[in-house]
Protein backbone atom coordinates (compact mmCIF):
# COMPACT_ATOMS: atom_id res chain seq x y z
CA UNK A 1 0.00 0.00 0.00
CA UNK A 2 1.35 3.24 -1.07
CA UNK A 3 2.77 5.78 1.71
CA UNK A 4 2.40 9.65 2.07
CA UNK A 5 6.21 9.97 1.87
CA UNK A 6 6.35 7.22 -1.16
CA UNK A 7 3.31 7.46 -2.85
CA UNK A 8 5.26 5.43 -6.23
CA UNK A 9 6.98 2.96 -4.35
CA UNK A 10 10.82 4.41 -4.61
CA UNK A 11 13.99 2.88 -3.11
CA UNK A 12 14.96 6.25 -0.98
CA UNK A 13 18.53 3.99 -0.41
CA UNK A 14 18.59 3.18 -4.41
CA UNK A 15 17.62 6.79 -5.38
CA UNK A 16 20.46 8.56 -3.80
CA UNK A 17 22.75 6.38 -5.09
CA UNK A 18 21.37 7.46 -8.36
CA UNK A 19 21.62 11.07 -7.53
CA UNK A 20 24.92 10.86 -6.00
CA UNK A 21 26.50 13.04 -4.41
CA UNK A 22 25.52 16.70 -4.56
CA UNK A 23 28.05 19.11 -5.89
CA UNK A 24 29.22 20.47 -2.69
CA UNK A 25 27.72 19.34 0.83
CA UNK A 26 23.96 20.93 1.31
CA UNK A 27 23.44 23.38 4.22
CA UNK A 28 19.74 23.06 5.08
CA UNK A 29 18.72 26.56 6.82
CA UNK A 30 15.18 25.54 8.00
CA UNK A 31 14.54 21.74 9.91
CA UNK A 32 12.32 21.31 12.93
CA UNK A 33 14.57 18.21 14.58
CA UNK A 34 13.27 17.26 17.88
CA UNK A 35 13.50 13.19 19.66
CA UNK A 36 16.65 11.98 19.94
CA UNK A 37 15.86 8.27 18.12
CA UNK A 38 14.18 10.15 15.24
CA UNK A 39 17.63 12.91 15.21
CA UNK A 40 19.45 9.24 14.48
CA UNK A 41 17.17 8.48 11.74
CA UNK A 42 17.36 12.03 10.37
CA UNK A 43 21.40 11.75 10.71
CA UNK A 44 21.00 8.59 8.68
CA UNK A 45 19.04 10.27 5.65
CA UNK A 46 21.80 13.37 6.02
CA UNK A 47 24.52 10.93 5.34
CA UNK A 48 22.45 9.26 2.28
CA UNK A 49 22.19 12.30 0.92
CA UNK A 50 24.96 14.98 1.31
CA UNK A 51 23.51 17.36 4.12
CA UNK A 52 26.93 18.56 5.87
CA UNK A 53 24.93 20.76 8.53
CA UNK A 54 21.19 21.97 9.39
CA UNK A 55 19.72 24.99 11.82
CA UNK A 56 17.30 23.80 13.31
CA UNK A 57 13.88 24.89 15.13
CA UNK A 58 14.14 22.70 17.75
CA UNK A 59 12.26 22.57 20.79
CA UNK A 60 14.38 23.63 24.04
CA UNK A 61 13.81 21.24 26.01
CA UNK A 62 14.88 18.41 23.32
CA UNK A 63 18.26 20.75 22.16
CA UNK A 64 20.56 18.05 24.44
CA UNK A 65 19.16 15.01 22.59
CA UNK A 66 19.28 15.96 19.47
CA UNK A 67 23.03 17.45 20.25
CA UNK A 68 24.20 14.10 20.97
CA UNK A 69 22.90 12.37 17.83
CA UNK A 70 23.77 14.81 15.41
CA UNK A 71 26.89 16.89 16.79
CA UNK A 72 28.44 19.71 15.22
CA UNK A 73 26.03 18.94 12.17
CA UNK A 74 22.81 20.80 13.95
CA UNK A 75 23.29 24.79 14.83
CA UNK A 76 19.81 26.38 16.56
CA UNK A 77 17.63 29.19 15.56
CA UNK A 78 15.61 30.20 18.59
CA UNK A 79 12.01 29.90 18.99
CA UNK A 80 9.50 30.00 21.63
CA UNK A 81 8.52 27.26 23.69
CA UNK A 82 5.38 26.27 21.33
CA UNK A 83 4.31 23.01 24.16
CA UNK A 84 4.36 25.28 27.06
CA UNK A 85 1.56 24.89 29.39
CA UNK A 86 1.33 28.51 30.11
CA UNK A 87 1.41 29.53 26.29
CA UNK A 88 0.45 33.52 27.58
CA UNK A 89 3.67 33.26 28.79
CA UNK A 90 5.72 31.07 26.16
CA UNK A 91 4.31 33.64 23.92
CA UNK A 92 5.33 37.16 26.34
CA UNK A 93 8.38 37.11 28.21
CA UNK A 94 8.77 33.69 27.99
CA UNK A 95 9.80 33.87 24.27
CA UNK A 96 12.31 36.52 25.69
CA UNK A 97 13.82 33.81 28.30
CA UNK A 98 13.73 31.39 25.52
CA UNK A 99 15.94 33.50 22.97
CA UNK A 100 18.68 34.15 25.91
CA UNK A 101 18.74 30.99 26.48
CA UNK A 102 19.21 29.45 22.82
CA UNK A 103 21.80 32.61 22.33
CA UNK A 104 23.55 30.99 25.16
CA UNK A 105 23.59 27.55 23.22
CA UNK A 106 24.70 29.58 20.38
CA UNK A 107 21.66 30.45 18.09
CA UNK A 108 22.18 33.26 16.33
CA UNK A 109 19.07 33.50 13.94
CA UNK A 110 15.47 34.01 15.75
CA UNK A 111 12.20 32.80 14.47
CA UNK A 112 9.57 34.84 14.53
CA UNK A 113 5.99 32.34 13.09
CA UNK A 114 3.30 34.64 11.96
CA UNK A 115 1.26 32.73 9.49
CA UNK A 116 -2.29 34.29 8.66
CA UNK A 117 -3.73 31.01 11.12
CA UNK A 118 -1.71 32.46 14.00
CA UNK A 119 -4.91 34.90 14.92
CA UNK A 120 -6.54 32.01 15.47
CA UNK A 121 -4.24 30.95 18.22
CA UNK A 122 -3.48 34.11 19.45
CA UNK A 123 -7.62 34.48 19.64
CA UNK A 124 -7.47 31.22 22.04
CA UNK A 125 -4.93 33.43 23.87
CA UNK A 126 -7.23 37.01 23.81
CA UNK A 127 -5.00 38.49 21.76
CA UNK A 128 -5.34 38.01 18.08
CA UNK A 129 -2.67 40.13 17.28
CA UNK A 130 -0.06 38.25 19.75
CA UNK A 131 1.71 36.14 17.71
CA UNK A 132 1.68 38.79 14.23
CA UNK A 133 4.18 41.27 13.08
CA UNK A 134 1.58 43.65 14.82
CA UNK A 135 2.31 43.09 18.13
CA UNK A 136 4.12 45.15 20.40
CA UNK A 137 5.27 42.02 22.11
CA UNK A 138 7.04 41.42 18.49
CA UNK A 139 9.36 44.37 18.48
CA UNK A 140 10.07 43.67 22.27
CA UNK A 141 11.11 39.98 21.11
CA UNK A 142 12.87 41.52 17.95
CA UNK A 143 14.41 44.14 20.34
CA UNK A 144 15.75 41.21 22.16
CA UNK A 145 17.30 39.10 19.86
CA UNK A 146 18.49 42.29 17.84
CA UNK A 147 20.69 43.49 21.31
CA UNK A 148 22.19 39.92 21.30
CA UNK A 149 23.09 40.10 17.45
CA UNK A 150 21.05 37.83 16.04
CA UNK A 151 19.53 37.73 12.78
CA UNK A 152 16.00 37.20 11.95
CA UNK A 153 13.68 34.32 10.37
CA UNK A 154 10.25 34.76 9.54
CA UNK A 155 7.30 32.57 8.45
CA UNK A 156 4.89 35.16 6.82
CA UNK A 157 2.16 34.03 4.33
CA UNK A 158 0.96 30.21 3.73
CA UNK A 159 0.23 29.31 -0.21
CA UNK A 160 -2.43 30.45 -2.19
CA UNK A 161 -4.39 27.22 -2.02
CA UNK A 162 -4.98 28.55 1.86
CA UNK A 163 -5.90 31.82 1.03
CA UNK A 164 -8.89 30.10 -1.58
CA UNK A 165 -10.21 27.74 1.25
CA UNK A 166 -9.12 28.43 4.90
CA UNK A 167 -8.04 32.45 4.61
CA UNK A 168 -11.40 33.50 2.56
CA UNK A 169 -12.21 35.80 5.90
CA UNK A 170 -10.24 38.92 4.72
CA UNK A 171 -11.39 40.54 7.53
CA UNK A 172 -9.95 38.30 10.23
CA UNK A 173 -6.68 37.17 8.23
CA UNK A 174 -5.71 39.99 5.82
CA UNK A 175 -5.06 39.54 2.32
CA UNK A 176 -1.84 37.88 1.10
CA UNK A 177 -0.53 40.78 -0.21
CA UNK A 178 -1.43 42.65 3.24
CA UNK A 179 0.77 39.87 5.14
CA UNK A 180 3.95 42.05 4.17
CA UNK A 181 3.08 45.36 4.89
CA UNK A 182 4.33 45.14 9.03
CA UNK A 183 7.35 42.80 7.69
CA UNK A 184 8.34 45.76 5.11
CA UNK A 185 8.49 48.10 7.86
CA UNK A 186 10.01 46.14 10.61
CA UNK A 187 12.66 44.85 7.94
CA UNK A 188 13.29 48.87 7.45
CA UNK A 189 13.43 49.23 11.19
CA UNK A 190 16.04 46.55 12.12
CA UNK A 191 18.87 46.67 9.82
CA UNK A 192 20.16 43.03 9.72
CA UNK A 193 19.95 39.83 7.49
CA UNK A 194 16.30 38.33 7.34
CA UNK A 195 15.37 35.62 6.48
CA UNK A 196 11.96 34.48 4.73
CA UNK A 197 10.72 30.93 4.72
CA UNK A 198 9.06 29.16 2.18
CA UNK A 199 10.25 31.10 -0.70
CA UNK A 200 9.38 34.15 0.92
CA UNK A 201 5.70 32.42 1.43
CA UNK A 202 4.90 33.31 -2.10
CA UNK A 203 6.82 30.55 -4.66
CA UNK A 204 3.55 30.96 -6.89
CA UNK A 205 4.42 34.38 -7.76
CA UNK A 206 8.44 35.47 -8.61
CA UNK A 207 7.52 38.66 -9.72
CA UNK A 208 5.99 39.79 -6.22
CA UNK A 209 9.35 37.97 -4.56
CA UNK A 210 11.63 40.47 -7.57
CA UNK A 211 10.06 43.20 -6.52
CA UNK A 212 10.06 42.44 -2.88
CA UNK A 213 13.99 41.42 -2.80
CA UNK A 214 14.65 44.68 -5.16
CA UNK A 215 13.29 46.74 -2.15
CA UNK A 216 14.83 44.82 0.82
CA UNK A 217 18.69 44.45 0.06
CA UNK A 218 18.64 42.71 3.67
CA UNK A 219 16.29 40.24 2.57
CA UNK A 220 16.98 36.32 1.80
CA UNK A 221 14.70 33.74 1.02
CA UNK A 222 14.90 29.87 1.71
CA UNK A 223 13.45 26.71 0.01
CA UNK A 224 11.63 25.38 2.84
CA UNK A 225 8.41 23.50 2.97
CA UNK A 226 8.88 20.86 0.38
CA UNK A 227 5.49 19.90 -0.62
CA UNK A 228 4.48 23.16 -1.25
CA UNK A 229 7.85 24.06 -2.94
CA UNK A 230 6.98 20.97 -5.03
CA UNK A 231 4.15 22.02 -6.48
CA UNK A 232 4.79 25.60 -7.11
CA UNK A 233 7.85 25.46 -8.32
CA UNK A 234 7.65 23.17 -10.72
CA UNK A 235 5.32 24.90 -12.28
CA UNK A 236 7.50 27.94 -13.78
CA UNK A 237 9.11 27.56 -16.26
CA UNK A 238 12.71 26.30 -15.93
CA UNK A 239 14.12 28.98 -17.98
CA UNK A 240 11.96 31.63 -15.64
CA UNK A 241 13.31 29.86 -12.50
CA UNK A 242 16.67 29.54 -12.99
CA UNK A 243 16.73 32.77 -13.92
CA UNK A 244 15.57 34.29 -10.80
CA UNK A 245 17.99 31.78 -8.75
CA UNK A 246 20.66 33.72 -10.99
CA UNK A 247 19.40 37.19 -10.61
CA UNK A 248 19.59 36.37 -6.82
CA UNK A 249 22.08 34.50 -6.72
CA UNK A 250 23.55 34.49 -2.78
CA UNK A 251 20.24 35.32 -1.94
CA UNK A 252 18.08 31.61 -1.75
CA UNK A 253 19.27 29.43 0.30
CA UNK A 254 18.95 25.53 0.73
CA UNK A 255 15.79 24.19 3.17
CA UNK A 256 13.73 21.52 3.72
CA UNK A 257 11.25 22.39 6.68
CA UNK A 258 11.74 18.35 7.70
CA UNK A 259 10.03 17.92 11.26
CA UNK A 260 11.01 14.76 13.10
CA UNK A 261 9.86 13.56 16.10
CA UNK A 262 10.56 10.10 18.38
CA UNK A 263 6.22 9.55 17.80
CA UNK A 264 7.55 8.98 14.59
CA UNK A 265 8.93 5.69 15.53
CA UNK A 266 6.32 4.53 18.01
CA UNK A 267 3.23 5.48 16.37
CA UNK A 268 1.68 7.17 19.49
CA UNK A 269 0.14 10.62 18.33
CA UNK A 270 -0.62 14.20 19.77
CA UNK A 271 -2.53 17.05 19.06
CA UNK A 272 -0.83 17.99 16.09
CA UNK A 273 -1.26 14.00 14.10
CA UNK A 274 2.13 14.09 13.94
CA UNK A 275 2.28 10.00 14.82
CA UNK A 276 0.20 9.64 11.89
CA UNK A 277 3.04 10.88 9.73
CA UNK A 278 5.08 7.07 10.73
CA UNK A 279 5.34 4.53 13.08
CA UNK A 280 8.15 2.87 12.64
CA UNK A 281 11.67 3.36 12.30
CA UNK A 282 11.38 2.42 8.27
CA UNK A 283 8.39 5.01 7.78
CA UNK A 284 10.21 7.72 9.80
CA UNK A 285 13.18 7.45 7.52
CA UNK A 286 10.88 7.27 4.32
CA UNK A 287 9.20 10.45 5.84
CA UNK A 288 12.71 12.16 5.97
CA UNK A 289 14.25 10.87 3.30
CA UNK A 290 11.60 11.37 0.69
CA UNK A 291 11.85 15.33 1.44
CA UNK A 292 15.47 15.79 0.17
CA UNK A 293 15.13 13.50 -2.37
CA UNK A 294 12.52 15.36 -4.00
CA UNK A 295 14.15 18.94 -3.22
CA UNK A 296 17.50 17.48 -5.02
CA UNK A 297 15.41 15.82 -7.92
CA UNK A 298 13.46 19.48 -8.27
CA UNK A 299 16.68 21.27 -8.47
CA UNK A 300 19.37 19.24 -10.28
CA UNK A 301 17.48 16.46 -12.62
CA UNK A 302 14.88 16.91 -15.54
CA UNK A 303 12.40 14.58 -13.75
CA UNK A 304 9.14 14.88 -14.99
CA UNK A 305 6.31 12.78 -13.04
CA UNK A 306 4.34 12.42 -10.12
CA UNK A 307 5.94 13.28 -6.88
CA UNK A 308 6.23 10.81 -4.61
CA UNK A 309 4.53 13.02 -1.70
CA UNK A 310 1.21 13.59 -1.27
CA UNK A 311 -0.34 16.69 -1.03
CA UNK A 312 -3.37 17.34 0.81
CA UNK A 313 -3.45 20.81 -0.77
CA UNK A 314 -5.10 19.77 -4.14
CA UNK A 315 -8.19 18.16 -2.42
CA UNK A 316 -8.27 20.94 -0.74
CA UNK A 317 -8.82 23.34 -3.56
CA UNK A 318 -10.10 20.41 -5.60
CA UNK A 319 -11.93 17.50 -4.01
CA UNK A 320 -13.65 16.47 -7.09
CA UNK A 321 -10.38 15.63 -8.85
CA UNK A 322 -7.91 14.73 -6.05
CA UNK A 323 -8.13 12.88 -2.94
CA UNK A 324 -5.62 12.36 0.39
CA UNK A 325 -3.06 10.34 -1.38
CA UNK A 326 -2.99 12.34 -4.80
CA UNK A 327 0.34 14.45 -5.46
CA UNK A 328 1.46 16.89 -8.33
CA UNK A 329 3.71 16.82 -11.10
CA UNK A 330 7.14 17.20 -10.38
CA UNK A 331 9.37 18.96 -13.23
CA UNK A 332 12.83 19.30 -12.50
CA UNK A 333 14.80 22.23 -13.34
CA UNK A 334 18.43 21.11 -14.21
CA UNK A 335 19.72 23.71 -12.17
CA UNK A 336 23.67 24.50 -13.41
CA UNK A 337 26.50 23.15 -10.76
CA UNK A 338 28.04 26.37 -9.96
CA UNK A 339 24.34 28.04 -9.22
CA UNK A 340 23.90 24.71 -7.07
CA UNK A 341 27.12 25.61 -5.18
CA UNK A 342 25.58 28.93 -4.58
CA UNK A 343 21.83 27.41 -3.38
CA UNK A 344 23.28 24.80 -1.46
CA UNK A 345 26.21 25.77 0.40
CA UNK A 346 27.41 29.50 -0.36
CA UNK A 347 24.88 31.32 0.05
CA UNK A 348 24.21 29.98 3.77
CA UNK A 349 27.63 30.19 4.50
CA UNK A 350 27.90 34.20 3.13
CA UNK A 351 24.57 35.06 5.26
CA UNK A 352 24.59 32.91 8.14
CA UNK A 353 28.18 32.03 8.73
CA UNK A 354 29.52 35.39 8.14
CA UNK A 355 26.73 36.67 10.35
CA UNK A 356 27.39 34.10 12.88
CA UNK A 357 31.57 35.05 12.81
CA UNK A 358 30.69 38.62 13.00
CA UNK A 359 28.81 38.22 16.48
CA UNK A 360 30.13 35.59 18.71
Amino acid sequence: MPSPANLIGLDYHAEAAKLGPPVTPIIDVHTHINGGEAAAVYRDVCDLFGIERCYSMSQLPQADAVKAALGDRIRFIAVPNYMADDKKHAFREGFIENITAWHERGSRICKFWCAPRSRDYGEELGDPLLLTLESPWREKHMDHAASLGMMFMVHIADPDTWFSTKYTDAAKYGTKAQQYEPLERLMDEYDRPWLIAHMGGWPEDLDFLTGFLERHENAHLDTSATKWMVRELSRHPSERFVGFLERFRGRILFGSDIVTTDLHLSGADDDFGRGQQAGTRDEAFELYASRYWALRTLFETGYEGPSPIADPDLAMVDPDRFDALSSPTLRGHSVGADLLRVVYRGAAVDVIDRWHDEHC
